[in-house]
């Protein structure tokens, strides 16, 4: 079970965690047009933002604290 498990771990990450320059360039677009939306609940912006960053992580991109800060 073990093995299958990592398998297919590793299988979803070459599918949905490509680090490509077009993966990382919509990334980018989203955190560039990110905005706080007045309708929303302030949690779950916060918590869309948490992920955008995080989807960063993943693709191996560092945004700096002070970055983050800014853009939020």
């Amino acid at each position: 079970i073990d093995k299958i498990s990592s398998t297919l771990w590793k299988r979803l990450e070459t599918l949905y965690a490509i680090k490509s320059l077009a993966s990382r360039l919509v990334l980018k677009q989203c955190l560039f047009t990110f905005y706080m939306n007045e309708c929303e609940l302030l949690r779950d912006q916060i918590s869309q933002f948490i992920n955008l960053l995080n989807d960063f992580k993943n693709v191996e991109v560092k945004i700096d604290d002070e970055d983050q800060a800014m853009l939020l």
